[in-house]
């Protein structure tokens, strides 16, 4: 691994055959970027066959791809778990496989992490990043859902839904991950914000959300899956289940500096 490549991009994807290659080219464009971990979440469009032969045509690029498939389709989180235990980069982000979310916004999210300030770090689209207007019910349900999750995780967040949390390779390792769908998002915030040693961090980003004519996925029955999932694993589900070891021996990796592109 190149020394200034220092992050792991994990892209779950279904049914992307119209934007995943265009969105494989801005990612593996970035310096930052070492690997792309690709999910298919069975598809049922073109998206494996693209997939697969945009790997092929890559096999000299600086970027380390690795292809994974699901045989059923599971959700945007079980895609996002089946990839975290091939993570060797010291750095982690989510990218969806559309254009909603731009890469020209690593630098901002890595910065924290990179200066050694951070452990998490969370992309907020509502902190004054330029954004396509959304729908007006979309965006209060997700601030409806910020304001439900923070008042159990004591997080000030603005933001919980958010595609773009960047991680320490260690700390999303050590996450014991098990909601498939959208939920994921909230079961990552309520089991990092039990960790009080963590420090996380909020920065804005750009957004430029897509239609469902355009192929947005996500629906109102995500919605209220998230308030369920807020409750359930803030309140019902033992926190001895959340991590896979003590975080006193994870945090060691605070004494290893990541070596990585001056931002």
């Amino acid at each position: 691994m190149k020394e200034n490549r220092i992050l792991c991009v994990l892209m779950p994807v279904y049914n992307e055959e119209k934007t995943v290659s265009d969105i494989l080219d801005i990612v593996s464009a970035r310096p930052e970027v070492a690997e792309i971990i690709i999910i298919d979440d069975a598809s049922t469009d073109k998206s494996l066959s693209v997939i697969e032969g945009y790997i092929a045509k890559k096999k000299k690029s600086p970027v380390n791809f690795k292809f994974l498939t699901q045989k059923k389709n599971m959700g945007k989180g079980a895609a996002i778990r089946l990839g975290i235990p091939e993570i060797t980069a010291p750095i982690a982000i989510v990218q969806d496989a559309d254009r909603e979310y731009t890469p020209e916004d690593y630098p901002a999210v890595l910065k924290p992490l990179l200066s050694g300030k951070a452990d998490v770090v969370y992309g907020s689209r509502f902190q004054g990043g330029n954004c396509r207007v959304v729908r007006f019910k979309h965006m209060l349900g997700n601030k409806v859902i910020t304001i439900f999750s923070n008042w159990f995780t004591d997080l000030a967040l603005t933001d919980v839904e958010s595609c773009y949390k960047v991680f320490r390779r260690e700390v999303l390792q050590n996450l014991q991950l098990y909601t498939c769908r959208f939920g994921i998002e909230v079961e990552i915030t309520a089991k990092i914000a039990k960790v009080r040693d963590l420090n996380i961090y909020e920065v804005p980003i750009n957004y430029f959300g897509r239609t469902y004519g355009e192929g947005k996925k996500i629906t109102w029955r995500d919605g209220i899956a998230a308030f369920w999932h807020i409750i359930k694993f803030n309140l019902f589900v033992s926190k001895k289940t959340f991590y896979k070891k003590d975080w006193e021996e994870v945090l060691k990796y605070r004494n290893k500096k990541i070596k990585g592109l001056s931002l």
